[in-house]
């Protein structure tokens, strides 16, 4: 009996480390862009995203989707949404394709934007990122702020490297450096970070951080420069010139998005 009651504790703290193991595991993300044109085509999207595409992406288990428009984007020549999904693996991802065909209540509920005429597309172009969480924050993290999803900024950040091994140093800066360390300290609510494995543009990492408002996230990046872990961090000579290009979009929250 002994032996038995052993066995079957091995089996529980073995199938409840597994669990826990899946659960704080890497995480995947997509940044999918939908470049658009009209006050039309935005519409399409937005019933297309809201009543179609992140239902069904909730139906397969897929949550805290995130929806999002640049800050001034009706007077943007480049119109945009942001959709970013997290996926719990390279597979899931990889799958998502093949289980949204089959899915009937997600083409019933897009057919607008699924069988739009052709010569009345709802975008221009969409492009897709797909983006390996970081070591030091490995899965999404959900944002603590309280106000109104309107006046909420989140700013998504990519860092292009100028060489392969450069960009390298530049994700180290993030992890063993401890800047991911520093927005923690300074609560910037950040969601993720993480190398772009395949995109347009590459090499390349990503991370988006949110704020209660514009104020708030000036405020921020001013206690952010003035820090001494910054001034250290930023001064190594092993860190520098590991940026060649850096872009910088704050975006709202659509009144639809999970996050």
């Amino acid at each position: 009996m002994k032996v038995k009651l052993v066995l079957l504790f091995v089996l529980f703290t073995s199938l409840s480390w597994d669990l826990f193991s899946q659960s704080r595991g890497r995480t995947f993300f997509e940044i999918k862009v939908y470049h658009f044109e009209s006050a039309e085509q935005e519409s399409v999207i937005d019933a297309y995203l809201r009543d179609a595409y992140l239902p069904a992406l909730h139906r397969k288990g897929i949550k805290n989707v995130g929806v999002f428009k640049p800050v001034g984007n009706d007077t943007l020549q480049d119109k945009r949404i942001y959709l970013l999904v997290p996926f719990k693996s390279a597979a899931q991802y990889a799958g998502l394709p093949d289980e949204l065909l089959k899915d009937a209540k997600l083409s019933a509920d897009g057919e607008m934007y699924l069988e739009a005429d052709y010569k009345r597309p709802p975008y221009k172009r969409m492009e897709s990122m797909f983006i390996k969480a970081f070591d030091d924050m490995p899965y999404l993290q959900l944002p603590s702020l309280r106000n109104e999803l309107p006046k909420r900024v989140y700013e998504l950040r990519s860092y292009e490297g100028p060489t392969e091994r450069r960009y390298v140093r530049k994700v180290e800066m993030f992890n063993k450096g401890g800047e991911i360390a520093l927005f923690e300290k300074l609560d910037f609510n950040a969601i993720f970070y993480g190398s772009v494995i395949a995109g347009s543009r590459m090499p390349n990492l990503m991370y988006m951080t949110s704020f209660e408002d514009m104020p708030s996230r000036d405020a921020h990046w001013k206690a952010f420069f003035a820090s001494p872990e910054w001034k250290s961090l930023s001064a190594q000579d092993y860190y520098k010139n590991t940026v060649s290009k850096s872009e910088i979009i704050l975006l709202h929250p659509a009144d639809y998005s999970d996050i």
